[in-house]
Order: structure tokens, then sequence, then C-alpha cells
């Protein structure tokens, strides 16, 4: 399976991994052949990426939890928004209930981020190598648990507590509740954002930690990556211009994941980075943006050429990564893509081994097949 843009999906690919629409129904199975009008039914509800199996990678890759894990943290996380939302503008009269349905609903995050934690620390060298399938109206609820699933995995590697991974993985699924506080047509435009817009989306750190400052079943370190997790390292970030230690550890982590999963979405004003391009951005930003230990520890964690992707070489050739070295992530296998007069061969190489030989980027138009 390879993830690919839908303009590059051809007709009769094999869908790879199962969508769901905005309220969590299935909207195309894994199996599926995709026809036209299925593809038109993917972009109608603003998903522009997907997973298929073609000609070239039929291999499977498995997700950081299981997938009914995934989609009831979504539900959840979008339930609460909603009703944090709704409790915000409540008059005075419902204020107690209000207070009622938030503590209920920070409850039941913790009680799934306990579940979500017990999840991931039951399977042994978690890699993350795949990039979740979202919709552009899930966004911000699909982000959420993606940042968490990724400051988690960032955790483990730092080899954080049990009570550690629990207060950052509680925090990152948060990290975003101020947004809850911006208008939906500034959260949501589409193009540039004027500045006096920014502001308000700026706020959205100091909102969320007042939301909760005063709930006692979140702890006071979740609440700080709430309010950091756009701090910078050089002291440039926001909302109290702290720098180096600073800042709170476990926002230093969210900041990262928090990136990542934003760089590899699709959003309405540029098209998803590939794994490789996304970390490259993060190493350029350490010691500006990030901590380096943490962007260090990230990486190690990360494929950024998943088995199955199509990937151009410097010798001009495509080519599909057959096996990952761990060790060495950019030096995978390969199967390199010869295309004859009257045939078609898969050439195996080991890019340890061809020293002269690397990887340009990811390539997602396939070869027609003879």
């Amino acid at each position: 399976m390879r993830f690919v843009p839908i303009n590059s999906v051809k007709e009769g690919s094999q869908l790879a991994k199962t969508i769901f629409d905005k309220e969590g129904r299935i909207l195309l199975s894994e199996g599926v052949k995709l026809s036209e009008s299925l593809l038109r039914r993917v972009k109608a509800n603003n998903i522009f990426s997907i997973y298929i199996h073609d000609e070239y990678s039929q291999n499977e890759i498995e997700d950081i939890i299981k997938p009914e894990l995934r989609q009831k943290a979504i539900k959840l996380i979008k339930d609460s928004f909603a009703s944090f939302t709704k409790g915000i503008n409540q008059n005075s009269n419902n204020k107690m209930q209000a207070v009622k349905i938030k503590y209920e609903y920070t409850n039941s995050i913790n009680q799934l981020v306990k579940d979500i934690l017990d999840d991931i620390l039951s399977r042994q060298n978690i890699f993350v190598n795949l990039v979740d399938i979202k919709s552009m109206d899930n966004y911000t609820y699909e982000h959420s648990v993606n940042v968490t699933l990724l400051s988690l995995i960032i955790g483990i590697e730092l080899n954080l507590n049990k009570d550690q991974l629990f207060e950052l993985a509680v925090g990152a699924m948060l990290h975003d509740l101020g947004k809850t506080f911006v208008p939906v047509e500034i959260l949501f435009k589409a193009g540039a954002l004027k500045a006096e817009e920014f502001e308000i989306i700026k706020n959205h750190t100091t909102k969320g930690y007042e939301y909760l400052k005063n709930n006692i079943d979140i702890s006071g370190v979740s609440r700080m990556v709430i309010l950091q997790h756009h701090e910078r390292i050089d002291g440039k970030g926001y909302p109290l211009n702290l720098k180096g230690q600073e800042i709170n550890n476990l926002a230093k982590i969210v900041t990262i994941a928090d990136v990542y999963d934003a760089l590899t979405s699709d959003r309405p004003y540029r098209r998803a980075m590939s794994p490789n391009e996304a970390l490259e951005y993060l190493m350029g930003g350490v010691d500006r943006f990030f901590e380096y230990q943490y962007v260090k520890a990230f990486i190690r964690r990360v494929i950024p050429y998943p088995e199955g992707t199509l990937v151009k070489l410097s010798s001009g050739d495509i080519a599909v990564i057959d096996k990952v070295n761990v060790e060495y992530p950019l030096r995978p296998q390969v199967r390199v893509i010869k295309q004859f007069k009257d045939r078609q061969e898969l050439i195996g190489l080991d890019l340890l081994n061809e020293k002269n030989l690397t990887i340009l980027g990811v390539h997602y138009d396939a070869p027609a097949a003879l």
C-alpha cells in the first residue's frame, strides 16, 4: 500500500485503507476498486489523499493503534469540543450544567488516554510509517488524535514513565481545545490570515488553558502543554515568548508532533508534505523552533519512506521501496522500475551498497505497467 494524492490515483486501483466520513461512518471499505465516480465521492468529502494497492505495492502497513480505537477517539474529541463550545455559549442559568458536562467529558478523555496508552505499550518497536487519512471537515479532531499518538511515540523513545506519558497524552489530546473559542470563519479560512485574524488564532493556547485551569481532573503539567505548545526554543513563539529551558519539556514534545502532523496533512491552501520532507523541516528547525534531543528521538521512530512508496532516485529512475533499513532509513532496499520496449522489469537494489545513488523524493504517478 502507498499513500497517494487523489489526483494521482488511477481508476481500477484498489483502496488499501478504509475511509470514514466526518461522522465516523464508513465511506469506502478497504479492498474496493476505485472508479471515477468513487473518487469524486471521496473528494466531495474533502479527502484528498488515500492509501491504494496497485501493481507496485501490495504490502500492508499497521497503524499505531487499532482502527476502532482511533475512530472512538476522534468521535470523543469531536463530541467534547462541541460540548465545550455549547458550554461556553450557555447563559448564566445553565452554567452549572455546562460545568458538569465539562467534567464528564474530561473524565472520558482521561479514560480514553489510558486505553490508548495501554494499547501502544502492549506493542513492540512501534514506528511511524503511516500518514493518517484526514477529512478537512474533521481536521481539528483527527489532528488532536494524531498529535497524541505521535507525542506518545516520542515519549516512549525518551523512556518517559507511564505517569509522564499519561500527562503528555492528555495535554496533546486537548492541545487545540482553545480553538473552540475561535470563530469558524477564521479557523477554516482557506486563504492567508490577516494580522488581526492571526492574533485571534494565537489566543487559542491561553483560552484552552484558562478553560481548564480549575479542572482538577486535568493535571497542571497537561495544562502547561496546552498553554505552551506554540512556544519556540529561540523565544519567538507565543503566548509568553518563553525560550529554551523555560518551556515545559512535555510541551516541547507536543510542538514537534503538532508541526509534523500539520505538515503531512492536506490543507485548503497546500498539499501535504511527504514524511521525508516534514522530517527535513523538523531538522532544519532545531535550536530555533524545536529541542534537538526530542527531534532526534522522533526521527528514530519515523520511517521517511514506508514500504510500497514510489521514489525518484538520483539516477532519474523510479523505484519502489521494498524493505526499510531501520538503522539507515534513508538507505532502504528498492526495486527499480525499468521500462523496455516490450516489457517492464523490477530490479532489486540495496541502497546501502549503492553509495552513488540517493533518493530525491517521493514520486506519486505510477509508471504504466506493460
